[in-house]
């Protein structure tokens, strides 16, 4: 009669290019949105089409007044809400002032178009070359295919059970944690090869130097402020993104996730008959 024991075992995870491109790509992209806040903040209104049309934005926030006093109001699209303290009016209680975002939310923390931009646009060439970076390595050594879920995980049966068991915080163990699933394809997927690109398409759409080179940019995303509301809702899908990976790096095993996006050795449980 047999029995089954388990053991751990390290296996490569990550190769030392994905690694630091990773940890570069938290620092990029974590100022890259904080500064672009600051920009956001200048006018922080969106709408559809080539102009903007102050009386009718899509979305914006402001702070209107109320008595004597002022609150902060965001408004998107027909839904109107009182956002004092968070957006439109924000500050310490006494010293608040009229902005969109936060003064801690944006790079820098003072009103300044022109800083916000310098940064913005240093660390968009950085997160640009490192995005080269690690599609160059990672074409050249095929990593990139473990991005292509296959057709059993592509199935709608395969990927319903697999959001069954995310929230059941059921995660993959054994030879199925050596990869990707399905989900985490999907996901990485369509921010690498969709989320990504119309980010900065919609990016260089806003430039006006780039307008001049390459004018249908505008007519392809209907305008600069449809392109602009495309560049701030990526963005935010992004975000999303990024907070719903932190939560399942915390839940699937925290210091395993970490050991193996610093080591590259992700450890695994074995198991093994006994006779």
């Amino acid at each position: 009669m047999s029995e089954t024991s388990a053991r751990i075992e390290l296996v490569p995870r990550h190769s030392r290019v994905t690694r630091i491109t990773h940890w570069i790509n938290v620092v990029a992209i974590t100022l890259l949105l904080m500064s672009g806040l600051q920009i956001f903040n200048a006018h922080p209104a969106l709408y559809w089409g080539k102009a903007s049309h102050f009386a009718e934005p899509w979305v914006s926030m402001k702070a209107v007044p109320r008595g004597e006093d002022l609150i902060g109001v965001t408004k998107i699209g027909s839904l109107t809400l009182e956002t004092t303290g968070l957006f439109g009016y924000s500050g310490k209680v006494g010293k608040r002032e009229p902005r969109g975002f936060p003064a801690w939310s944006t790079i820098p923390g003072y009103r300044s178009l022109v800083d916000g931009r310098h940064w913005h646009f240093f660390f968009a060439w950085l997160f640009v070359i490192n995005g080269l970076v690690y599609l160059g390595a990672n074409l050249a050594n095929g990593h990139l295919k473990d991005l292509v879920p296959s057709r059993v995980q592509l199935d709608p049966r395969h990927l319903w059970q697999e959001i069954q068991d995310h929230a059941r915080l059921r995660f993959p163990k054994g030879d199925e944690a050596r990869h990707y699933n399905g989900l985490q394809k999907l996901a990485y997927g369509g921010v690498v090869f969709a989320l990504l690109p119309l980010m900065l398409l919609t990016g260089l759409t806003m430039s006006p130097g780039m307008n001049a080179a390459l004018p249908w940019l505008v007519d392809l995303f209907g305008g600069r402020q449809s392109a602009r509301t495309l560049h701030f809702i990526s963005a935010s899908l992004i975000v999303g993104f990024i907070l719903v990976h932190l939560v399942m790096v915390v839940v699937s095993g925290l210091g395993n996730n970490l050991r193996s996006m610093i080591t590259g050795r992700y450890a695994i449980e074995i198991k093994e008959d006994v006779q």
